[in-house]
């Protein structure tokens, strides 16, 4: 008897579960068909949106390198309007690639003032990749140690000069020799130190400094410390 009132017990909850699931279905069935199907379209549009900025990417990497090989072949004015055109509707990276890429053909054809101004304007833009702005300030550095002023130098590079920064050893470098060319060969010791001093700059420019640090330490004009 108790065997059979399970049973029954049992049926009885089975008929209310599946009651419960067919008026759960009639109200609210239309919208589980519905975020079924916006599921479904979802996953395909983000796997189509993938798909396409896939493609994008590798049709810009494809225009970037032939602009490369155009300048290679000295073929600067054809190089530059790619680079222009990629930088104007590129993806991913090669917009920006392509804007230091242009500028440093301008500085290749003389135009440095306004290779320094792309260069500069490159490493001010905080929508830029940080690696990407450093290394901008670089170059706007190094062509500016020909052209420019030490305070024109530093403030591009100073920043970068710091304890912990990747860029700090080209950074050292570039600042004493802005000084060293400006005749303030006590700045420029500082900086030729603060290279020596840190392990971790790399052989070449260790090398550069010490010798610089010579040539100093010969001209009798900065006391050694």
């Amino acid at each position: 008897m108790v065997h059979n009132d399970d049973s029954f017990i049992r049926e009885v909850n089975e008929e209310l579960r599946s009651d419960q699931m067919k008026a759960v279905w009639r109200r609210f069935g239309r919208i589980i068909v519905a975020l079924a199907v916006l599921v479904v379209v979802g996953t395909a549009a983000y796997r189509g949106y993938e798909y396409w900025a896939d493609s994008r990417a590798s049709r810009s990497g494809d225009q970037f390198l032939a602009a490369l090989q155009l300048a290679d072949q000295d073929k600067l004015d054809e190089a530059k309007k790619a680079l222009a055109d990629l930088e104007a509707n590129g993806s991913g990276s090669y917009p920006i690639l392509s804007k230091m890429r242009a500028a440093s053909l301008m500085a290749q054809q003389g135009d440095k003032k306004g290779a320094i101004d792309a260069f500069s304007a490159i490493g001010n833009d905080e929508s830029v990749p940080e690696a990407i702005r450093n290394a901008a300030k670089l170059r706007a550095g190094w062509l500016l140690v020909e052209t420019g002023t030490y305070d024109q130098v530093s403030a591009e590079v100073e920043v970068l000069a710091v304890a912990g920064n990747s860029f700090r050893h080209s950074a050292r470098e570039l600042l004493g020799l802005a000084a060293f060319k400006a005749g303030d060969y006590g700045k420029a010791k500082e900086w030729f130190d603060a290279i020596e001093n840190d392990n971790e700059t790399p052989a070449n420019i260790a090398n550069r400094a010490k010798m610089l640090l010579g040539v100093i330490a010969a001209s009798g004009k900065v006391a050694q410390g």
